[in-house]
C-alpha cells in the first residue's frame, strides 16, 4: 500500500477522512449495521429501474433503464406512453437513466428532464432531454445537450440530475470506460482532465441546456463552458442540502476507492491522478493517494460500496438522521448513512443491509424514504421506523 503523499487518511468504521497527518491507508471492513428500521416493498415489476421523480400529488415517475417510463399510483405501477427518446442506446451501463421534474412546476403539465446513453456501441454519449408530462403521457421530447467527443462500449455514463437553487441543473457525465478503452487517441479515463471533453465531470447548465455566464470555465480556451467540476470517474449519485446549499456527490472507484465528495465549483477532484483504486486488469495502483492542487474526498469506501442513488435526509420518521446523508450500494447491497457534522465533516457512518442491490435512494412527499433496486424484476421499497 502506497504512502498518502498529503492530507491524509485514516479509516474509522470502513470509511477513510481527510487529516493533517501523513497516514498510510488500508482497507477496512463495513461500518456497522443500524438498528431500528425495517422495510416494505410498494410495488415491484420494473425492468432495471434507474431513477425516480416525485411529482406534488405524491404520484411518482419511474425510469428503467431499458427505455420505458412508469407512474407510480400508490402502491402500483402504470407503464407512461412516452415520445421515443432521439438515438437511445440501450446496452450494458447504457440506456434511459435520470429523471427530474422542474422545481418551479407544482401542477400539470410538468417539464420533465431526462438522461440517457444515445448512438450506438460503437460511437455514444450522454444526452440531456426536455419533455412535458400531462398525467397521460410525455411528449415533445427534445435532446438539450449531448455529451462530447463520442466513445465506444456500454460503460461509465454517470448520470445523475440536481437542481440547484438558482434553479440551474448539475448532470454528472461518467469517464467512458475501463481501459484498455480509448477516447481520441488518450485512455478514456483520462478524458476526466480533459477540459475540452465532457467525460469524467459535473456539468452545470440552465433549464434550456446551456451554459450559464458564471460557470467557471466560460470563455476559457480548449475548455468546455458547461464544465462545474471535473476529474470524476463515475457519479451516480447527487444531493444538495437545502439549508446549507452544499451539494454531495458519490462516485465509484476502481477495485475500492469509491469516494464521498463535496462538489465545489471549479474544483478538480482528481481522477485518475489522485485515487485508492486499483486497476481492474493488473491490479497496480492509480495515480498518488493525494495531491496538493486537487480537492481530497471526505469519504474513501474500500472494500467497494458501488455508491448509487444519494439523499440528503430531511424527513420527520427518523428524527435521529436529519441531517444524514443516505448513500445507496450496489455490489454491497446496502445503504450507508454518513453522519456529518455543522462544517460538513463526517463523523460517523452506519449501514443498513439489503439483499437488493440498491441504484437509487429518494425522499418521497411524504417525507418517507425511499429505494429502487436493481434487478430484472425491480422495486421500489420504502424504509420505515421498526
Amino acid at each position: 500500500m502506497k504512502p498518502a503523499q498529503i492530507l491524509l487518511l485514516s479509516c474509522v468504521w470502513g470509511y477513510a477522512y481527510t487529516s493533517s497527518i501523513m497516514a498510510d491507508i488500508s482497507p477496512s471492513p463495513p461500518p456497522p449495521q443500524v438498528e431500528g428500521w425495517t422495510h416494505e416493498t410498494v410495488a415491484r415489476g420494473i425492468h432495471h429501474p434507474w431513477g425516480i421523480a416525485w411529482l406534488a400529488n405524491g404520484q411518482a415517475l419511474i425510469t428503467s433503464r431499458e427505455g420505458t417510463l412508469h407512474l407510480l399510483d400508490g402502491e402500483s405501477t402504470y407503464d407512461v406512453a412516452m415520445d421515443d427518446i432521439p438515438d437511445l442506446h440501450v446496452g450494458g451501463q447504457g440506456g434511459l437513466l435520470d429523471i427530474s421534474i422542474h422545481p418551479a412546476d407544482e401542477e400539470l403539465p410538468v417539464r420533465v428532464y431526462l438522461t440517457a446513453s444515445t448512438g450506438h456501441r460503437q460511437a455514444n454519449r450522454v444526452s440531456l432531454f426536455k419533455g412535458t408530462y400531462d398525467g397521460n403521457t410525455l411528449h415533445d421530447i427534445q435532446e438539450l445537450l449531448r455529451s462530447e467527443p463520442a466513445k465506444r462500449g456500454n460503460q461509465h455514463f454517470g448520470s445523475r440530475l440536481l437542481w440547484l437553487p438558482d434553479n440551474t441543473l448539475l448532470m454528472t457525465v461518467g469517464d467512458g470506460g475501463n481501459p484498455p478503452l480509448e477516447i481520441d487517441g488518450m485512455l478514456a479515463r483520462e478524458q476526466a482532465q480533459n477540459k475540452a471533453s465532457h467525460w469524467g465531470s459535473v456539468l452545470r447548465v440552465t433549464d434550456e441546456g446551456k451554459a450559464p455566464s458564471d460557470n467557471p470555465l466560460q470563455g476559457q480556451d480548449n475548455a468546455l463552458a458547461e464544465l462545474w467540476t471535473w476529474g470524476h470517474r463515475n457519479i451516480q449519485g447527487l444531493a444538495l442540502d437545502p439549508q446549507t446549499g452544499r451539494v454531495w456527490a458519490n462516485e465509484h472507484g476502481p477495485r475500492g476507492g469509491d469516494e464521498l465528495n463535496q462538489i465545489k465549483k471549479g474544483q478538480n477532484y482528481g481522477w485518475p491522478l489522485q485515487t485508492l483504486g486499483r486497476d481492474y486488469r493488473t491490479g497496480e495502483e492509480i495515480g498518488a493517494d493525494a495531491l496538493a492542487e486537487m480537492a481530497q474526498p471526505l469519504v474513501v469506501w474500500s472494500p467497494a460500496h458501488a455508491p448509487s442513488g444519494l439523499l440528503f435526509y430531511t424527513g420527520p420518521h427518523f428524527p435521529e438522521w436529519q441531517g444524514s446523508l443516505l448513500s445507496g450500494g450496489l455490489a454491497a447491497r446496502d445503504i450507508r448513512r454518513v453522519v456529518l457534522d455543522e462544517d460538513g465533516q463526517v463523523t460517523t457512518q452506519e449501514r443498513l443491509r439489503f439483499p437488493w442491490r440498491i441504484r437509487e435512494v429518494s425522499q418521497g412527499p411524504d417525507g418517507h424514504i425511499y429505494a429502487l433496486t436493481d434487478e430484472m424484476d425491480g422495486r421500489l421499497i420504502r424504509i420505515i421506523p421498526e
